[in-house]
């Protein structure tokens, strides 16, 4: 693997995501590449906003694989370090057996399919010793030889198997603050502190929700005890997964996605023409993220799991509600000076590219796989 540092350099967004070409850097609120992205009008539902974003430009992201897709059809499989079993690939190369012990931060993936296979950041596979969340995005050759996964634990305490291979049977993306802390930090402890905020906030504002709901006297009605027993079970566990999927705050969650996804899809519905590419999101006002794609296509695959991480966060957040417009996230998006990028490069493979500019984060994953030259997925987070 092939990493190469680049230090004190004023960088530019424009192009660098759905164009294999890097133009010159667009005119200020023109955007990225030069106009090519343009904000929608927000969707909203409680905490919780989202501007779609369209291009004018996108590519053929058919031949990729998704995790979900691939341990679903059972051609992709993840394990501890230790229990994939020798392979034989073309009848020419033995895999030897991997090492007999698990550790925390890595596990091993084999995709065993014909097709690319991309790995987001932020992904949580559940099962093993502990559940695990994909640190960076990747991208993982068809038919691949058992590669070593770079992770990280979301589940502080559990050392027991409580199965060999890993599943994404929840469909789980971990919630922005959760995600960024794992690509921007690379700590463990980092992301064992902040899972551990997200579980106390979720549980917390939900009792409040529920208390809300259900009493109109000061003495909880019989109803909601039903509700609080249920958040009761998550006093002892660690488990982000387990939170995220516990019945009640799955609701809350639910609340949030079920008009929002209504609302979208009436949006892009009207918009046909136009390619829905990724979207801008702001909590309680503050834009935090921006995640965007190489094709509708590619985005419509993951948007179930993007807009309940989303929905996640606006119900684990505090603090004051402030206004939001389009402008905002307008300027979110255009803002296009970095002055630091760190580039991790597996050749004819993918190129994932780290940019930092003031106030935000800027990573950027590109396919540089033979006729699939073009930047796939990127993420934009708000410090």
């Amino acid at each position: 693997m092939k990493r190469v540092l680049v230090l004190g350099i004023s960088m530019t967004l424009a192009g660098m995501l759905l164009l294999a070409a890097r133009p010159q850097p667009a005119e200020a609120g023109q955007g990225f590449a030069g106009g090519d992205y343009k904000i929608l009008a927000p969707i909203s539902h409680g905490d919780l906003t989202i501007f779609p974003v369209v291009a004018s430009k996108v590519h053929d992201t058919t031949d990729f694989l998704t995790l979900d897709e691939g341990i679903r059809s059972g051609q992709v499989v993840v394990t501890e370090v230790g229990h994939i079993r020798p392979l034989f690939r073309r009848r020419t190369t033995v895999i030897p057996p991997q090492g007999s012990g698990a550790e925390v931060n890595r596990l091993v993936l084999v995709n065993n399919s014909k097709h690319p296979l991309i790995l987001l950041a932020g992904e949580v596979v559940t099962g093993g010793k502990q559940d695990r969340l994909v640190g960076k995005d990747r991208i993982i050759p068809p038919e691949s030889d058992p590669v070593d996964l770079s992770v990280f634990c979301v589940e502080h305490g559990r050392w027991v198997e409580s199965s060999q291979k890993f599943d994404t049977h929840a469909s789980v993306m971990a919630q922005p603050s959760v995600r960024g802390k794992a690509m921007v930090s690379n700590n463990q402890q980092k992301v064992w502190d902040e899972v551990g905020t997200s579980n106390r906030n979720m549980a917390y504002n939900t009792q409040a929700i529920v208390t809300r709901n259900y009493s109109a006297s000061q003495t909880l009605s019989a109803e909601a005890a039903s509700p609080m027993a249920e958040l009761r079970k998550l006093d002892n566990t660690t488990s982000y997964a387990k939170t995220r999927e516990n019945k009640v705050i799955q609701q809350q969650v639910d609340d949030i996605v079920q008009p929002m996804q209504k609302s979208y899809e009436s949006v892009i519905k009207q918009l046909r023409d136009q390619n829905a590419v990724g979207v801008v999101v702001a909590v309680k006002g503050r834009i935090i993220w921006a995640d965007i794609f190489a094709s509708n296509a590619l985005l419509s695959k993951y948007w179930p799991k993007l807009l309940q991480s989303y929905a996640a966060e606006a119900l684990s957040a505090t603090g004051e509600r402030l206004e939001i417009t389009a402008k905002s996230a307008q300027q979110f998006l255009d803002n296009s000076q970095t002055t630091h990028e760190v580039v991790d490069s597996e050749p004819g493979l993918y190129r994932q590219t780290e940019m930092t500019g003031d106030r935000f984060k800027v990573f950027e994953l590109t396919s540089l796989l033979p006729k699939q030259n073009f930047d796939v997925h990127l993420s934009k987070i708000a410090d």
